[in-house]
């Protein structure tokens, strides 16, 4: 009798018995981004982004491996040489334009 009430409570907590295991999720790796400019970044900056479509700070981190102080100091620096052309200016997000001819 012993043995019959000791088998059923052991087997009835199916939902404890038996946890569901979450994914944890896919972990990205922390960036290494420079975060001093040297020469051969900055001539990388004057001859690559003038040429881009879009240019934001976040273009820039993405694409040159800098980080974002580098980003917007590069991006005010070509638009005051004239190189690049302001579309919107939030106080968040700053977008550039490659500066045409026509204008």
């Amino acid at each position: 009798m012993a043995k019959a009430k000791a088998a059923p409570t052991s087997s009835s907590g199916g939902k404890a018995a038996k946890k569901k295991k979450w994914s944890k999720g896919k972990v990205k790796d922390k960036a290494q981004h420079a975060v001093s400019l040297d020469k051969a970044t900055y001539d990388r900056i004057l001859k690559e982004v003038p040429a881009f479509r879009y240019i934001s700070q976040s273009i820039l981190i993405e694409r040159l491996k800098i980080n974002g102080s580098l980003a917007r100091v590069a991006i005010k620096h070509l638009e005051r040489e004239g190189l690049i052309k302001r579309i919107v200016h939030h106080s968040s997000q700053l977008i550039y334009t490659r500066a045409t001819g026509s204008d």
